[in-house]
């Protein structure tokens, strides 16, 4: 099992390097899909190591047209917070030319329970370092209500919110909104499908687009 985490790493690990080779400016109330795979194993009993990659296509879900490779840590400092890392490297696509972004951030995550709802509140500082643009700071937070867990696959509904507010700007320019469910596929292995409604705003004008979602992840 330890072999098999590490070649998973060292697989992904050859993506982020690779890097990726893409935004068009979609019609509004476009329909995407966006899909992550994702292998994320202990190190030690509270540090975790990850590493993501992510393909999104617009037009109807007929153009890739953004992809991302991420590798992070995150230290788990109590069971109700947790601390990490990572380093996001993104390519989305401009005309007709792909343009790189360098993004490392930092996520501070608080964990409690209501009655018989989970909630997990992240925050998130990015520092945006965009190819042919100027560099920004830019926060992110995430707030997500997880319902009790349903049959033997432990299905978990779940929504969430994340508002991003742009340093730069002095503005919230961007709105996520999910509804989804989570589920374990096979042992080791989780999956997640979910809905998101995303707004973003440009030149006092806000257009939105519609996401159809699937995240995988494989845990060690």
């Amino acid at each position: 099992m330890r072999r098999l985490f590490t070649s998973t790493i060292l697989f992904l690990a050859a993506i982020v390097a690779l890097g990726g080779s893409k935004i068009f400016a979609y019609d509004n109330g476009d329909w995407q899909h966006w899909n992550r795979e994702s292998v994320e194993g202990n190190i030690s009993k509270n540090l975790k190591a990850k590493l993501d990659v992510e393909f999104r296509f617009g037009d109807n879900c007929s153009e890739l047209y953004h992809q991302y490779s991420e590798m992070g840590l995150s230290y788990r400092c109590s069971g109700w917070f947790d601390l990490g890392l990572n380093y996001r490297q993104i390519y989305e696509k401009k005309g007709d030319a792909w343009r790189q972004e360098n993004r490392p951030h930092l996520n501070a995550t608080l964990k409690w329970s209501f009655w018989s709802l989970k909630l997990q509140d992240r925050s998130r500082l990015e520092y945006r370092a965009r190819e042919g643009r100027d560099n920004i700071f830019r926060y992110r937070n995430k707030l997500t209500v997880k319902l009790p867990k349903l049959t033997e696959f432990k299905i978990e509904p779940y929504i969430a919110g994340e508002p991003f507010y742009d340093f730069d700007a002095n503005e919230v320019n961007k709105n996520r909104l999910y509804a989804g469910m989570s589920f374990t596929a096979v042992k080791n292995l989780k999956a997640d499908i979910y809905y998101m409604f995303e707004g973003n705003k440009m030149n006092d004008s806000w257009t939105n687009i519609n996401v159809l979602g699937t995240t995988f992840k494989c845990g060690f």
